[in-house]
């Protein structure tokens, strides 16, 4: 028998029944088809899988989906604009060739957000810190790092 819960996912409002084990990657990207978050080592080392819940980047492979019920979900397809104008950061990524592959994009593009909300003002030694959650096989992450800083001016940061 499963558990109900509730949650905004992306600015709207979301009730499932989810099985007790289910983690919340699964949930986000079975039950809701939002497959941008992509799941990578399932034990929370690679930050592929990396949303904000309540403002804040976690990495949904290491929760429960039921432990996010009542929060405010916010996954890689919910940032950019109504319009379909790219967030700063996402704008960002792109002019500085800050991907590759684009596997790891969407959560290392999540930290990068998170980063620049709680320390807008990042040293690039700060911000490779920050992201050493986020594995990136392709790119050697100099691209990446300018991205997060002209991605925080963009943000008015």
């Amino acid at each position: 028998m499963g558990t109900k819960i509730t949650l905004q996912v992306n600015g709207a409002a979301v009730t499932k029944e989810v099985e007790p084990g289910t983690l919340l990657v699964e949930f986000i990207r079975e039950h809701l088809r939002l497959t941008g978050t992509h799941v990578g080592c399932d034990t929370s080392q690679c930050g592929a899988c990396t949303v904000h819940l309540n403002g804040r980047a976690i990495k949904s492979c290491a929760m429960l989906a039921v432990q996010a019920d009542g929060a405010q979900l916010t996954t890689i397809e919910g940032i950019a604009a109504a319009n379909g104008e790219l967030h700063p950061m996402q704008a960002a990524f792109k002019a500085c060739h800050g991907l590759q592959c684009g596997f790891c994009t969407p959560g290392m593009v999540m930290s990068a957000i998170d980063l620049v909300q709680h320390h807008p003002h990042g040293t690039e030694q700060e911000i490779r810190h920050h992201l050493e959650g986020n594995l990136c096989r392709c790119t050697g992450y100099q691209n990446i790092v300018k991205a997060v800083q002209q991605g925080a001016a963009g943000m008015g940061v």
